[in-house]
C-alpha cells in the first residue's frame, strides 16, 4: 500500500498577503536580496500553481543520513515552500512518493494546470526514464533539486536524466535548494 505524501494548495489567499511589512519580504532561510525585493516590490501576483514532487526516501529527511542530507524534514521543508510561495503568489503543492508509478502518474495528473515543477526524483534522478518522458509531457518549466552535490557523491550518481530536460538544477545548498528554485520559478512564470 502506497504511503504517498500529498499537500494540496489552497485556493483562497490569506489576509496577510495585503500587509507586507519588511520582516515578511525575507525568504524563509534569511535572504533579502535584489530578486526577493522585486518579487515583493508591492507588485502583485496571479496565483498560480507549481507542484513539488519530492521522490524516494525523502520522506526520510531529519533520520536518515544527518551529515548529508540535514536535520529538517519533509515537513518543515514542505511548510515553508507554501509559505514562501504565498508570499511570491504562488500556490505549492507537495508530493511524495517512495514509488515510481505514482511519481508519473501526479506529474501527468499536473499537464495543463501546473505553472512549474519543482522536482526531486532522489534516487530515480539516475534511473527513471519513466518520470523523464512524464516531465516531458509538462509545458512548463521544470527545476531539478538535490540537497546534496551529486556530482561529489559516488559515480553512479553523477548521471542525471532529468538534468537535460530542466530549465535548471540546484544541487549541494541542502535544503536552501528548494526554496531557491521555487523564489527562480516565481521569476520565470511571472
Amino acid at each position: 500500500m502506497s504511503q504517498d505524501i500529498i499537500s494540496t494548495c489552497h485556493s483562497e489567499r490569506s489576509p496577510r498577503h495585503s500587509e507586507r511589512s519588511e520582516e515578511s519580504q525575507i525568504s524563509p532561510f534569511g535572504r533579502n536580496d535584489i530578486m526577493t525585493q522585486k518579487i515583493f516590490a508591492g507588485e502583485t501576483m496571479t496565483e498560480k500553481r507549481v507542484l513539488a514532487v519530492h521522490g524516494p526516501n525523502l520522506n526520510m529527511l531529519g533520520k536518515r543520513e544527518p551529515e548529508i542530507y540535514g536535520s529538517t524534514t519533509l515537513d518543515e521543508i514542505n511548510a515553508n515552500l507554501k509559505a514562501l510561495g504565498e508570499k511570491l503568489g504562488l500556490c505549492v503543492e507537495t508530493f511524495q512518493s517512495n514509488y515510481e508509478g505514482a511519481i508519473v502518474e501526479k506529474i501527468q495528473g499536473a499537464m495543463g494546470n501546473c505553472a512549474g515543477l519543482l522536482i526531486n526524483p532522489a534516487a530515480y534522478t539516475h534511473t527513471s526514464i519513466a518520470i523523464r518522458d512524464a516531465v516531458l509531457l509538462l509545458d512548463a518549466p521544470v527545476i531539478e533539486i538535490h540537497l546534496s552535490n551529486i556530482y561529489k557523491r559516488e559515480p553512479f550518481r553523477h548521471k542525471s536524466l532529468i538534468a537535460d530536460i530542466a530549465v535548471a538544477q540546484i544541487s549541494g545548498f541542502g535544503v536552501q535548494g528548494y526554496y531557491l528554485a521555487l523564489e527562480g520559478l516565481a521569476v520565470m512564470i511571472r
